[in-house]
């Protein structure tokens, strides 16, 4: 497929990056799942599962909640990252994290 990048408009060259960069994109993602595949089969063929050669570490585990909603327990914020809006209306309304805190 020859293209003639000197025809195109300036918003037609936009468009054909925009969908060359998600050419690539799903590229490298179907090729990383190719990859996965077979490192499954190979492991699986020795009597493993690819976690268990691994060490199966998880990802991104979250820690565990600190704090809680008095009106809603099922609220529960962990005391990290951005405060949930819940938490900043019980401190505006007087409450201290202390009486969050689970």
């Amino acid at each position: 497929m020859q293209i003639n990048l000197e025809t195109l408009s300036k918003d037609e060259l936009k468009k054909l990056k925009g969908d060359v960069d998600k050419a690539l994109k799903t590229i490298d993602a179907r090729r990383k799942a190719e990859a996965k595949k077979a490192a499954e089969h190979a492991a699986k063929e020795y009597g493993f599962s690819l976690d268990e050669l691994l060490g199966g570490t998880v990802k991104g585990s979250k820690s565990a909640p600190k704090y809680a909603n008095p009106a809603d327990p099922s609220q529960t914020w962990t005391g990290r990252g951005r405060k949930p809006n819940w938490v900043i209306s019980a401190l505006e309304a007087g409450k201290s994290m202390d009486e969050l805190k689970i």
